[in-house]
């Protein structure tokens, strides 16, 4: 078997944002992964894990406090002005609300051509084709070309977004929850889109999302996130079927199962207490307060992240 590429390798990448005077709010907390060159590689986590901190400052959106992203190489976070303006092309951002980044004082056709105006030198036919293209290539008229996005259904602003990713040709996109916003219909459409689009164009996805169903059917791997640290990081039918850390045991057991005869069969794991403020941080493993498996060393000491079975890693005492 030949060797994966490695894409986008994060190490120990820290985010943390002062607040007040003095408070450090550490979104993400020393997160290392790599991302293999043509895999979507999933993040799910709750809401207020870290997991759109990660992705902007994955790509530079946001400065690093501490680590490295490397993209073929080089370091997103020490480019020269040159450098990230080339990276830029090749790496992009579909966000989360598809009506909040759309400019409404621009036509859809002008909104997918500004990035192809930044790096391309086209003509006027030129611009005008590709903007086509692209428009046909998520599933939209021409005629929604000269359309501003409030005369767009979600779903169908959504698609703008993913065509303005695609005007420049990257060959990295963080997905941040591109379909949390949009009946459950119209997701199933935006998903098999950014696959049919993957395996045409071999795309590399960051796929960002709290909805691990969703995640499970998109994802190569799957990273687990909790309170800006991995908790675990595995192939995606690993992480189901044999998920090790007690908090992806309770995620998977929440998501809900058609059948209802099934679903009377699962039990499901229920956590106590509250998530511990990422401006004050617990010793120990950041999960202990809430894990029904927690041990007297999960409170004192932090879990390292450890390889406990081929291409599985897991951050928990129980594994030492």
């Amino acid at each position: 078997m030949a060797e994966k590429e490695i894409l986008v390798r994060v190490e120990h990448l820290t985010k943390h944002f002062k607040v007040g005077r003095k408070a450090v709010l550490k979104a993400v907390d020393d997160v290392n992964f790599n991302i293999y060159k043509g895999e979507t590689f999933g993040v799910v986590g709750e809401s207020g894990c870290g997991k759109t901190t990660c992705g902007r400052t994955v790509l530079g959106m946001y400065p690093a406090t501490h680590g490295k992203v490397m993209f073929d190489g080089k370091d997103v976070h020490s480019m020269s002005k040159q450098e990230a303006f080339h990276f830029k092309k090749k790496a992009q951002y579909i966000f989360q609300d598809p009506y909040a980044s759309l400019d409404p004082r621009m036509t859809i056709g002008d909104i997918i051509a500004e990035g192809m105006d930044t790096h391309f030198d086209l003509s006027k036919k030129e611009r005008t084709d590709r903007i086509n293209e692209l428009l046909g290539t998520v599933g939209l008229n021409k005629e929604h070309g000269a359309r501003f996005p409030h005369e767009l259904s979600g779903g169908q602003r959504q698609r703008v977004g993913i065509a303005r990713c695609l005007a420049i040709e990257p060959e990295f996109i963080v997905c941040d929850e591109p379909i949390s916003a949009l009946d459950v219909s119209i997701q199933a459409q935006v998903v098999n889109l950014l696959n049919e689009l993957q395996d045409k164009h071999g795309f590399t996805y960051m796929f960002i999302s709290h909805d691990l169903s969703m995640v499970k059917h998109i994802s190569d791997r799957i990273c687990v996130m909790y309170l800006g640290s991995v908790a675990e990081l595995a192939k995606s039918s690993e992480i189901y079927e044999n998920s090790l850390h007690p908090y992806t045991q309770a995620l998977i057991s929440a998501i809900p199962v058609p059948d209802p005869n099934v679903g009377k069969t699962r039990s499901r794991i229920k956590l106590e207490g509250e998530v511990p403020s990422p401006i004050n941080v617990p010793p120990g493993c950041k999960f202990a307060g809430r894990c029904p498996k927690a041990m007297p060393v999960c409170h004192q000491t932090s879990p390292e992240m450890k390889e406990v079975k081929p291409e599985h890693f897991v951050a928990c005492h129980l594994y030492d």
